[in-house]
């Protein structure tokens, strides 16, 4: 009894030689599992909505399908933004088309993800000098992954859907709520 109770007088007495702002070794170590584990369920079940512009949307629609089963990731297509915490923008951007985009990507929940499919989405593409498309869709909404091609295959669909998990993985958001 008399030593748990010198153990206990030890670690009180270290605490108090800790500045009060800083957290101690053991609540890193427990918000880092939390991260880790929030991240885990995150990457393992983002649910894409589909903003299907073009010929892109296509290809969207073909990873989606049997041969390359995007199910399997935990990638399930939902219709609505509400339940969606990525959007796929595949495409060319019109400016009257811009608006919803603004609107739709405002109705998600945070945290939301972009990723721009296809040369039309990322810069404009072939129709980047007409006076009436967006060239980059990352003019309207912030994007985080960006996929080349015109069109992109599946494959690099599938393989930027796998880049964006593992940037998920990166990001820590109790341990810089915990050190505020």
């Amino acid at each position: 009894m008399a030593s748990a109770l010198k153990g206990l007088s030890t670690a009180a007495s270290s605490a108090a030689r800790t500045s009060p702002g800083a957290p101690n070794n053991a609540a890193q170590f427990v918000v880092s599992k939390v991260d880790n584990l929030v991240n885990w369920a995150r990457t393992s079940s983002m649910w894409p909505m589909t903003f299907g512009l073009a010929c892109c949307a296509v290809e969207m629609m073909h990873a989606g399908a049997a041969r390359y089963d995007l199910d399997r990731f935990g990638i399930i297509f939902r219709p609505s933004p509400r339940q969606s915490d990525v959007m796929i923008v595949a495409g060319t951007l019109c400016n009257k088309m811009a608006p919803a985009l603004r609107k739709v990507y405002d109705q998600m929940p945070e945290p939301r993800w972009v990723v721009s499919m296809g040369s039309c989405a990322n810069g404009g593409g072939y129709y980047h000098y007409s006076y009436s498309v967006v060239r980059g869709c990352d003019r309207i909404v912030p994007v985080d992954i960006y996929v080349p091609g015109c069109p992109p295959t599946a494959e690099a669909l599938m393989y930027g859907l796998l880049q964006l998990q593992k940037k998920i993985k990166r990001t820590r958001t109790t341990q810089i709520w915990l050190n505020k």
